[in-house]
């Protein structure tokens, strides 16, 4: 597997991203370490997470992803083979609300760096901007972090478009961290908004994009094809959306296409993805080791120009 170095960083990171946000909800500790150990041994070596994963399940306080995570670095004596991202400013179980003040972002780091049992994060991402916060001083958190050698190298998830171009702007002319990543909404049902309004500065700005609700949430899995199928997970009802006519149309076209390559059409989701221009590498979640040999076939199919049209035919907007 050929790793590639995200943007002008130093880290050379496998191209599909394990998202954490199943360890401590839909896979307990002893089911994650099973699924960490297989995703390393196909020869991947990116995880992401979050400060708040899995706050959403009941009885969680919102550190659980980030606690197994780090159990299962200690254990296995390999941190030095992971590249590790994590992510602060979110909501949680104490935060109603994102904040991407300087003061919370190195407060909540410190937390992530004991729950994850080691002295520094690979790539630090803010989770959500608030939208008030002057993004000078969210940079100059970064700064310090970076300074501290708390924190490698920073990126940003969940922000306006104007607000990134704020935030790369600033960072030039003060000298501070630039994001080096953006990890948005995209996959090949929900092209639009990025496409749109990301695309070209990710372009401009030479940065590395990971995608998050790579399968839609389950849905680019071929799993749900009917309402009858919503109960076949615990996500099933954030499905729902997707069951119409334009999800019926990407099905069928990632049927025909994982027919051809004697694959799936999550292999095939994830493909597309990675044939997309400043896409680097696709975030997906595993809760079975199948669903991990889907990561490998996407990794060595390489989709032909009638294979992308025909993906991007279904999926228009």
């Amino acid at each position: 597997m050929q790793n590639r170095k995200i943007s002008a960083t130093d880290l050379e990171v496998s191209p599909i991203v394990f998202g954490g946000n199943v360890f401590g909800w839909t896979l307990d500790s002893p089911q994650s370490f099973h699924i960490l150990n297989n995703f390393i041994e196909r020869g991947f070596n990116f995880i992401d997470t979050a400060n708040n994963y899995s706050y959403w399940k009941t009885g969680n306080d919102g550190g659980e992803s980030e606690r197994i995570i780090g159990e299962w670095m200690h254990r296995s004596k390999n941190r030095q083979h992971i590249i590790l991202a994590t992510k602060v400013g979110g909501r949680g179980i104490n935060f109603d609300k994102p904040n991407s003040t300087k003061k919370h972002i190195l407060e909540q780091t410190d937390q992530c760096l004991i729950r994850l049992k080691t002295d520094y994060i690979d790539l630090l991402q803010l989770h959500y901007d608030d939208g008030v916060t002057e993004v000078e001083e969210t940079l100059s958190a970064f700064q310090d972090l970076i300074t501290l050698g708390k924190v490698r190298w920073a990126g940003v998830s969940n922000i306006t478009s104007e607000r990134l171009e704020d935030s790369l702007k600033a960072a030039e002319l003060h000298g501070l961290p630039k994001y080096q990543t953006l990890q948005p909404l995209y996959n090949l049902y929900e092209r639009e908004n990025f496409e749109k309004n990301y695309l070209e500065l990710a372009e401009k700005y030479n940065l590395s994009v990971f995608t998050y609700y790579s399968l839609a949430s389950g849905f680019l899995t071929g799993k749900y094809r009917g309402e009858e199928d919503l109960v076949k997970s615990v996500r099933g009802e954030g499905i729902k959306q997707y069951l119409n006519e334009k999800g019926f149309a990407i099905l069928k076209a990632l049927d025909e296409i994982a027919f051809q390559y004697q694959t799936t059409p999550t292999a095939i989701s994830l493909a597309w993805l990675m044939h997309q221009p400043q896409v680097f590498a696709p975030i997906a979640s595993a809760t079975k080791f199948e669903h991990l040999e889907a990561f490998s076939d996407a990794v060595r199919i390489q989709l032909n120009p009638e294979d992308l049209e025909k993906l991007n035919k279904s999926s228009k907007y």
